[in-house]
C-alpha cells in the first residue's frame, strides 16, 4: 500500500489504497514508518512529498482492523512510531491533502513539516463518535499547531473543516490547486539550509539551548555558502 519513488529533488511517498480511501492497517503503518526512515544512497532527497492516491488523502485507521484489535495500545504505539518517523525525518516533509483526511490521516498530516490542501480538501477527527480519539500523537501535536482552544473544539465536536477553515486555524498553511508544486518550490532551496531550518524549528529543548544551536547552525551555513553570499553581494 505504501509506494515510494524519487523525482528530481523530491521523494514521493504515496498512500496507495484508493479503494479504501487509503485507510491504514497495522502492516501499512509499519511500511509507512520504514518509508520515512533515512533512505540510503541515491534515494536521499532534501524534500519528501506525502500524498494519497485517488480522491482522498487518508481515511485514517482501517475500521475493520480497529474492530479486530487484540492489543489496541500496541496499535496506537505503531501509529505513533509512523507519525514520529515523518516528524523526525531528516528530509523536509510536505503533506498534500486532496479530498478527505480523517482521524489518523489528519494525525499523519500533523507530523509533516508543511501541510497544504486543495480547495476540495476536508479534515476531521471523527473518533469521538466511536468513543475513541486520535492516538497517533494527535493530542500532542494538535494543540501545538491549532492552539488549545481550536484543538479542543475540533477534536471534541468531531466536526469537519473545509480547506478555508483549516487554513484559518493553522491546520494547513496554504490552499492551492497544485500540491506537488509546493514541494518543488521548497526543494529549490539549498538542501543543507532546509535541513538546518527544520532541525532548529523542530527543536523542543529549552530556549537557551535552542538559541545556541541556532547560532551554531547559522555559522556553519555561512561558512559553507560564503562564496555564493559574496557573489550575490557583488
Amino acid at each position: 500500500m505504501i509506494r515510494t519513488q524519487t523525482d528530481g529533488d523530491v521523494r514521493v511517498v504515496t498512500l496507495d489504497r484508493p479503494e479504501a480511501r487509503n485507510a491504514l492497517r497495522p502492516a501499512d503503518l509499519t511500511a509507512l514508518r520504514e518509508a520515512f526512515e533515512e533512505p540510503e544512497g541515491d534515494d536521499r532527497r532534501p524534500v519528501t512529498y506525502l500524498r494519497g492516491a485517488g480522491d482522498a488523502f487518508c481515511a485514517g485507521a482501517d475500521l475493520d482492523a480497529v474492530a479486530a484489535l487484540d492489543d489496541p495500545e500496541a496499535f496506537a504505539r505503531r501509529g505513533q512510531r509512523a507519525a514520529a518517523a515523518i516528524e523526525e525525518s531528516p528530509s523536509v516533509v510536505v503533506c498534500g491533502v486532496d479530498g478527505a483526511a480523517r482521524g489518523g490521516g489528519v494525525e499523519l498530516a500533523l507530523a509533516a513539516d508543511v501541510r497544504v490542501a486543495t480547495p476540495r480538501a476536508t479534515l476531521g477527527e471523527p473518533g469521538v463518535s466511536l468513543g475513541l480519539f486520535g492516538a497517533w500523537g494527535g493530542t500532542v501535536r494538535l494543540p501545538r499547531i491549532m492552539g488549545e482552544g481550536d484543538a479542543l473544539d475540533f477534536a471534541l465536536s468531531g466536526r469537519v473543516l473545509d480547506a478555508e477553515a483549516a487554513l484559518r486555524t493553522g491546520l494547513v498553511s496554504r490552499v492551492v490547486d497544485d500540491l506537488r508544486a509546493v514541494a518543488d518550490e521548497i526543494a529549490a532551496g539549498e538542501s543543507d539550509a532546509l535541513a538546518a531550518i527544520k532541525r532548529r524549528i523542530r527543536d523542543r529543548r529549552d530556549e537557551e539551548t535552542q538559541e545556541n544551536a541556532e547560532a551554531t547552525a547559522f555559522a556553519d551555513l555561512h561558512d559553507a555558502h560564503a562564496a555564493e553570499i559574496a557573489r550575490r553581494r557583488e
